[in-house]
């Protein structure tokens, strides 16, 4: 959700980050910040993301994300895995169970 938050919005900062998923969930995610931080430290440092001081709306020192060129293909390979596994958990919901 990171990845894809970054890909769509361009450079923000956690918070942003955070709101953002909140907002396209239909506020039916809630992300807590105890565990935001430790991801976007760990996206960084697999090279999906990359970080720089800046300063936010409310004039304060705040560190902005952005995709990486390798965030850009983790995002090509993960899509590519949901839509597999999509594919397969329909056919276990489906009335014929996957039974053709």
């Amino acid at each position: 959700m990171v990845l894809k938050t970054l890909e769509r919005t361009g450079s923000m900062h956690g918070y942003g980050i955070a709101r953002q998923i909140e907002q396209t969930s239909a506020d039916l995610l809630s992300v807590n910040y105890g565990t935001l931080y430790p991801a976007l430290l760990k996206l960084e440092q697999e090279g999906y993301i990359a970080s720089e001081w800046g300063v936010s709306d409310n004039n304060r020192k705040a560190k902005y994300y952005q995709l990486t060129r390798a965030g850009k293909k983790q995002i090509s390979k993960e899509t590519q895995e949901w839509e597999q596994m999509s594919a397969i958990l329909a056919r276990f919901l489906s009335p014929e169970g996957g039974l053709a």
